[in-house]
């Protein structure tokens, strides 16, 4: 990834530009419904790097690939080129403070489009189109991103996301069906986002009452964004690169609670970010942090904005722990087809740092599988994996080079 882009990078960070934009969102009510003649649509989706991804058209062009998101309010479209292909008429230009100096701190606020989605039909809904990726959203997920998806694809509709099938179902709201045998749990919707108060234990046993946005672009499993302040940092935290914000890179720790509940569901040992207090967020609605994808993924999930309810179900991946890189190796691809993997940023004291790995190196291939024919995900399974040793070939200052790293837990 780009510096400052870390494992649990998380579109969390784009919560920042939400809360911008948010302000220019029209007036009238921006939804998505069901064609007449359907009861329920199914709508298939890649996941990469925690981050569901679904296909849909603008203005009758495309295919282009949005990322479901339900931490932010208004859809952005973070590919700039696609202004032109759309036509736009009265397009309007606005400035996004904290965003830096000229083109990066303005975005295009749209009239509304036409946002086909097989099977539902788009109601006024509006975009703003950042005129430059500040995120590099295709960069850290290993293939072609131009937005983000969210309050509008769930306010008017009742929500299925099957993580066993990679399958969105959709339905009227009051002809929602969530899946059978889950489990209801009260939700409220505020400032177009779903929060829920549930109970995480912290290390030494303390348990807490929290309040958690559920965010599906947030690739981490748990943020605690006032914990530092409250409680200070648990002993064996490992400082991190956490995402990015509209001023550069939030920084902060890493490392694991006890428990997080859901509903009857009891999850242990949890993964948790905590970001430095200059990087908190002054949200417009107070909050203790996010519950991410590396949770939310271990349940198939329901959303019914309407009633306010989550429902959950354990999917395949409900037992498996939850496990960090274990190589010390931040990433993003880049160039031709996205097939460069170029190092971001080394952990201190990592078995990447060992061999002497920097900043700017790029690994042409592990085990003697190029890198140019693996996915994020592949590639990510590499780096977690204890005890494994990997090969790795790296074009380090000039020259290609061979160094051989063993994968060991940080945290």
């Amino acid at each position: 990834m780009l510096a400052g882009k870390a494992t649990y990078f998380g579109v969390k960070a784009l919560f920042f530009t939400a809360l911008f934009l948010c302000a220019f969102h029209l007036a009238n009510a921006q939804y998505f419904a069901l064609n007449p003649e359907k009861k329920k649509v199914n709508i298939p989706f890649k996941m990469m790097r925690n981050m569901i991804i679904v296909k849909m058209s603008i203005n009758n062009k495309g295919p282009f690939n949005f990322i479901l998101d339900t931490g932010v309010g208004l859809m952005i479209i973070t590919d700039y080129s696609i202004a032109d292909s759309l036509a736009l008429a009265h397009k309007r230009t606005i400035k996004l403070n904290g965003l830096g100096d000229g083109d990066a701190s303005e975005a295009i606020v749209t009239p509304p489009l036409d946002v086909q989605i097989d099977g539902l039909k788009s109601n006024g809904i509006s975009a703003a189109i950042l005129k430059s990726d500040l995120f590099d959203l295709s960069g850290h997920v290993g293939m072609t991103i131009h937005g983000l998806l969210g309050y509008e694809f769930f306010n008017g509709l009742g929500v299925n996301i099957n993580f066993n099938d990679s399958l969105i179902t959709v339905y009227r709201p009051k002809e929602y069906k969530p899946f059978r045998k889950s489990q209801k749990i009260p939700i409220t919707i505020e400032d177009h986002k779903p929060y829920l108060h549930t109970y995480i234990t912290l290390p030494d046993g303390t348990a807490v009452l929290n309040k958690f946005v559920l965010d599906l672009g947030a690739g981490h499993p748990v943020s605690l964004e006032n914990m530092i302040k409250k409680y200070g940092l648990p002993k064996n935290a490992i400082a991190a690169n956490l995402g990015v914000a509209l001023n550069g890179p939030i920084s902060g720790y890493l490392s694991r609670i006890k428990e997080v509940e859901l509903g009857k569901y009891s999850l242990k040992n949890v993964i948790t970010s905590f970001p430095n207090t200059d990087y908190v967020s002054r949200a417009s609605v107070e909050r203790d942090g996010n519950l991410g994808m590396d949770i939310l993924k271990k349940f198939n999930i329901g959303f019914d904005y309407s009633n306010g309810f989550l429902y959950i179900r354990p999917s395949n991946t409900f037992k498996a722990p939850f496990e960090h890189d274990m190589s010390g190796i931040e990433y993003y691809l880049s160039g031709e087809n996205l097939s460069h993997l170029i190092v971001s940023r080394i952990a201190p004291g990592s078995p990447a740092d060992d061999v002497g790995m920097l900043r700017g190196d790029e690994i042409t291939s592990i085990n003697f599988k190029p890198t140019s024919k693996m996915n994020t995900e592949e590639i990510d399974n590499y780096f977690k994996a204890p005890g494994k040793s990997l090969l790795l070939e790296v074009y380090h200052d000039g020259r290609y080079e061979r160094v051989v790293i063993t994968l060991r837990r940080q945290l």
